[in-house]
């Protein structure tokens, strides 16, 4: 790139940070830094002149900077910063630094980051004057003063702007609630005491509605009450993050490192009159073994990752950690210094040290893949990082907690806590509820209090080690009834096919792939009008977009189906994944447990709510009423489900039982709701709908149920609910 100097103007506009970013409102990819970074005040900046594209190396471009004309670091005042990459990095990208175990599924995907360079911006400073700046060029320098000048308009307009009415969104814990959490806590705790890890950050989602989709306005009104160190706001065409972190991740400024990393945390009383409180709250703090234990292996670690690209002796960290005051909580700190060597650029800086090791654990991988395995929800932005890279300011970055996300309607915040050897899951999940609170009353919202005893889980662990989730790089499949020359509702199979593979893999489906599957199921055809032959096809896609459509026999099963329930944080998730080396070891192990060679395995989420199971939609008939498991982003969306769902809702159905089924819901299904149903089916488009038993189930009510059938080869079998069949 051309050497730079620094254009710095004063402007005589006097208005709030969120308020010049709402003036910028109709600039494109608008964003704002408020807090310490640069030295403090805030950044705003819009009309980038590059966006990163999704198949760009992030940690790459943050060393794509220009370099400074002779003279200009000398001639700018030590707060500049000018222009750069600005921007957020998704946790996800740790899977491009370490080799990870899949991560659970995703009810709503974020970009894995959103980086964008800006040659120009507005700086407010410590002392509240707004600058404009920027990285100048000659060849710039004509455009760069056109942009001066709009700039300077829309910022005297800002502070007239009237702020939108507030929303007031209703929070809940995402999933299976409060209950999987405190099962996840057991869990590490299990595999600390079995010499796995030492710690591990086991995080929870908070989740509400959000149709407005406005990320600044609900960053301008949470930032004015909380004042985050470290705050960022970086809406999009999607939604957005709205960033309130106190926690500095890396601060480089020439060759020298800084890390700040939290760990350790109580609540603290903010009013006046509450002082004795808050004090007693810190003394606590800094007297909890429990607290002192987490804080000391992070900043280990920390100083390890540091160590990785700094020179040798030069890492340096405080010797005990301080007690800084946040809202509604006082954290543990920790300073970590280093040197880095001379040919280590940012993002090598990035690669040795990311994700932070404060929402990590130690050994950091280790506890990468028990995150994994633990957690209900993938992360998304939340505990990666958010921050810029600029030649005059160097590397900046918070540690991306304390983070709203918002797409598609709906908005979430993650919290969670640092799990060692002796926590108490208790007392961790009432820690994400006091870390979460401040957040959501500053928005206006509503979170309920952690309830007292959540019911423990209500199956087995199905990633038991060294089991993990399905590899969604291994690609997807779908499975179709072909019969008498056709196959059946090819168009929604393919619907949703060609919806995942845009969603994991960025690709369509081949344009002849409708084709080729009706050229298969052709073969289906039957030679007189009194036979009738069914064949289960099926379509392979890879993550490159290649596809191979087969054809097979139908698989026999004695009917009902026996479910044997394992728990399985956040489930499967809205895909079907071609790796089936979990379900298949699971179906192993219920088979062996039941002594029934036909047992099906039933997933539930970590407190017993009902999922899926392995092949199949699960529903319950009570009395005149079909319930089935929402499409929540835990379980796939059956084919057949849906068009029972539709046929329950317009026409009357039989049940099994002989009973009338005149509605269909979608709600939560517990196991025990699910043991005292009339009757269980289980949907596939193969199969149809088919009854199923759970293992154990006893009484006169099931005997018919449990009259064994066969359903295999000549077709599905008369369906339980008369018209049902896929």
């Amino acid at each position: 790139m051309t050497a730079v100097r620094l254009m710095r103007v004063a402007l005589s506009a006097s208005c709030s940070p969120t308020a010049a970013l709402r003036a910028l409102a109709g600039e494109p990819w608008p964003f704002a830094l408020t807090g310490r970074w640069a030295g403090g005040g805030a950044i705003v900046g819009c009309a980038p002149l590059r966006l990163a594209a999704p198949d760009d190396d992030p940690f790459a471009l943050l060393d794509e900077l220009p370099s400074l004309a002779p003279g200009a670091r000398e001639e700018a005042p030590p707060e500049a910063v000018g222009g750069g990459w600005f921007g957020w990095l998704g946790y996800r990208l740790g899977a491009r630094v370490e080799q990870l175990s899949p991560a659970p599924p995703r009810p709503v995907a974020l970009p894995a980051f959103q980086l964008a360079y800006y040659d120009h911006l507005l700086r407010l400073d410590a002392a509240g004057r707004w600058w404009f700046e920027a990285l100048a060029t000659p060849a710039r320098e004509r455009a760069l003063g056109a942009r001066l000048d709009r700039l300077d308009g829309l910022l005297e307009t800002a502070a007239a702007a009237p702020a939108p009415p507030a929303n007031h969104p209703a929070f809940h814990i995402a999933g299976d609630g409060a209950a999987a959490h405190l099962a996840a806590v057991a869990d590490c705790r299990e595999r600390i005491a079995a010499g796995e890890l030492f710690q591990a950050n086991v995080c929870l989602r908070f989740e509400a509605e959000w149709p407005s989709g406005d990320v600044v306005d609900l960053y301008a009104r949470a930032q004015e009450r909380l004042a985050p160190a470290y705050g960022g706001v970086f809406p999009a065409p999607w939604g957005g993050i709205a960033s309130l972190s106190p926690e500095l991740f890396l601060r480089r400024r020439g060759r020298q490192v800084e890390s700040a990393p939290i760990k350790g945390t109580i609540a603290r009383a903010e009013h006046a009159d509450e002082r004795p409180a808050a004090a007693a709250a810190r003394a606590r703090l800094l007297a909890s073994a429990k607290d002192h234990a987490e804080h000391v292996m992070i900043v280990d670690l920390m100083r390890n990752d540091l160590g990785r690209v700094c020179e040798y002796g030069s890492i340096a960290a405080a010797s005990a950690p301080e007690a800084q005051a946040h809202p509604g909580l006082w954290h543990l700190v920790s300073p970590v210094r280093g040197t880095l060597r001379a040919a280590v650029g940012d993002g090598e800086l990035l690669r040795a040290t990311f994700p932070p090791g404060s929402v990590t654990g130690a050994p950091k991988v280790q506890a990468l893949h028990v995150i994994n395995a633990l957690e209900g929800t993938a992360r998304e932005l939340y505990t990666g990082a958010v921050g810029y890279a600029s030649p005059f300011a160097g590397l900046e970055l918070n540690v991306a907690i304390r983070t709203f996300e918002a797409r598609a309607g709906h908005l979430w915040l993650g919290a969670g806590g640092g799990i060692v050897a002796d926590s108490d899951p208790l007392a961790e999940l009432e820690e994400c509820h006091v870390k979460a609170r401040p957040l959501i009353a500053a928005i206006g919202g509503t979170l309920p209090a952690a309830p007292a005893r959540p019911a423990p889980p209500a199956a087995p662990a199905a990633l038991r080690r060294p089991r993990r989730r399905p590899d969604p790089g291994r690609g997807l499949f779908e499975t179709l009834l072909a019969r008498d020359g056709v196959a059946e509702h090819a168009d929604a199979h393919l619907a949703r096919l060609s919806a995942s593979a845009r969603t994991l893999y960025g690709v369509a489906l081949p344009a002849d792939l409708p084709a080729r599957v009706a050229a298969v199921a052709a073969a289906t055809a039957t030679a007189t009008e009194t036979t009738t032959t069914a064949s289960r096809l099926r379509i392979v896609l890879t993550a490159a977009g290649e596809a191979d459509v087969l054809l097979a026999p139908l698989a026999a099963r004695t009917l009902p189906v026996t479910l044997v329930p394992f728990t399985l944080p956040g489930g499967l998730g809205g895909h079907k994944w071609l790796d089936r080396e979990l379900l298949d070891q699971l179906t192993v192990e219920a088979r062996q447990e039941s002594g029934d060679a036909g047992a099906t395995p039933l997933l539930l989420d970590g407190a017993g709510a009902v999922l899926e199971a392995s092949w199949a939609n699960v529903l319950a008939v009570e009395g005149d009423t079909l319930l089935t498991p929402p499409a929540d982003g835990r379980i796939l969306p059956g084919v057949t489900r849906a068009l029972l769902l539709a046929r329950a809702a317009g026409e009357a159905l039989t049940a099994p039982n002989g009973a009338a089924v005149r509605r269909a819901v979608e709600q939560p299904l517990s196991l025990d709701r699910l043991a005292r149903a009339d009757a269980i089916l289980l949907t596939s488009a193969a199969a149809g709908a088919v009854p199923a038993v759970l293992q154990g189930a006893s009484g006169p009510e099931r005997e018919t149920a449990r009259l064994p059938r066969r359903n295999g080869a000549g077709g599905p079998e008369s369906d339980p609910l008369s018209r049902s069949r896929d």
